[in-house]
């Protein structure tokens, strides 16, 4: 279960007539939600789909030691941040999983050519285009590296591919060499593409995705709360709130940030509009931040994740650990709210894997929500293009 709080620590600071004003223009919004080209992310999953993951899964554990995720962005961080929120901090024992591919650091790669030089792996890579520069380059010495340890037949066998259907070069490569391979679906973008074997087959391998698709499809119950979040932020943007730092209260949730600030910096980060979105792990950045967010400039609102219940128990004088955490996260809500900071409230009841399923549509949809608010298009990041055509330039490429 979730609960939503968008009043508590919000009505003083945002304006009712314009919250009430832009509440009328669901209808409106949805239609055109319903009638883009890009919301394959709302559609149910097909069964066989989940089933040939489920297999492909299977043999990733049999035959091999260790999984190598070679992808970037959107349709990498989703499952990446959902393995680390539930993969145990010491002692983990579940089935290696290595993600990869998000960095142009010689030392990183080197040393992961070293690591992966005595383990049996297998590589799923990840990529629409085929063209991502971090992506091709680490597919590429991981490749090599299987070239070296295993004869022509063998090494084929530890490469999967997640690519588009038709084009581009890795769909042209799965072609010629006959890997088995995967589809992230043309009415899909990378930051909405969590329900897709981008992010399903990795999961699959360590977690029940049978009940990550069945929270994913709850949270589609919640597209009323979903309208109300994206107004609330819209009205906070009005009154100058520019910035939206979201706060979590378990260190392994901090991944989890990093695919929200994606999710909603790449969706309205345009045309000279959006809503810088930042992250604090608690209580750890009150030591460093919390300073500017109590007494300095008042650019932000903050938007906190909290976890009601946990089954780890830690006394410390009579009182639960997670009791206190929580009571702390309270105090921090009330203190910066006090000091002219509104704060949106989302509480989980427990993490589980239904219910972060469950979370992760609920943002995705209230992302989309948003960039319509804005007036631009919620599934297009022509920005991030600007970079890459200078890096293609300079390498002469």
């Amino acid at each position: 279960m979730i609960k939503f709080d968008f009043t508590t620590y919000v009505d003083a600071c945002i304006d009712q007539n314009t919250k009430k004003e832009l509440m009328t223009k669901k209808e409106k919004i949805d239609k055109q939600l319903n009638e883009s080209t890009m919301n394959g992310w709302m559609d149910r999953i097909d069964e066989n789909l989940v089933w040939k993951i489920k297999e492909t899964a299977a043999y990733i554990k049999n035959n091999f030691d260790c999984l190598v995720v070679i992808g970037i962005g959107g349709s990498f961080l989703g499952s990446y941040a959902f393995d680390q929120m539930f993969k145990c901090y010491f002692n983990n024992k579940n089935f290696e999983v290595i993600y990869a591919g998000t960095t142009l650091s010689s030392r990183y790669l080197d040393e992961l050519v070293n690591y992966l030089k005595e383990k049996n792996f297998c590589i799923n890579v990840i990529s629409k285009s085929g063209t991502t520069m971090e992506t091709t380059i680490t597919y590429q010495v991981l490749k090599d590296l299987l070239k070296r340890k295993y004869d022509e037949n063998e090494w084929k066998r530890h490469i999967i591919v997640t690519t588009d259907q038709e084009k581009g070069k890795l769909r042209e490569e799965v072609n010629q060499e006959g890997y088995p391979s995967f589809v992230i679906p043309d009415n899909i973008g990378g930051r909405y593409s969590f329900m897709t074997p981008a992010h399903l087959l990795p999961l699959a391998v360590n977690y029940h995705i049978d009940e990550i698709v069945t929270g994913y499809n709850r949270g589609k119950r919640l597209d009323n709360y979903a309208f109300e979040y994206a107004v609330v932020r819209n009205c906070l943007f009005q009154k100058q709130k520019m910035v939206e730092n979201f706060c979590v209260y378990e260190e392994n949730m901090q991944p989890f940030t990093e695919w929200l600030k994606q999710l909603f910096g790449e969706t309205e980060g345009k045309e000279g509009k959006g809503i810088l979105p930042t992250s604090n792990v608690h209580t750890r950045d009150l030591h460093s931040l919390g300073q500017f967010i109590q007494e300095g400039n008042k650019i932000l609102f903050e938007t906190f994740i909290k976890v009601e219940k946990s089954n780890h128990y830690i006394d410390y004088n009579g009182m639960d650990l997670h009791t206190i955490n929580n009571i702390v996260e309270d105090s921090v809500m009330r203190a910066h709210f006090s000091g002219k900071v509104p704060c949106i409230e989302i509480t989980l009841q427990e993490l589980d894997e239904e219910t972060v399923a469950t979370l992760i549509y609920f943002f995705q949809l209230a992302a989309a929500y948003s960039g319509f608010l804005f007036g631009i298009n919620p599934f297009n990041q022509p920005g991030v293009e600007v970079y890459k055509k200078e890096v293609r330039e300079s390498l002469g490429a």
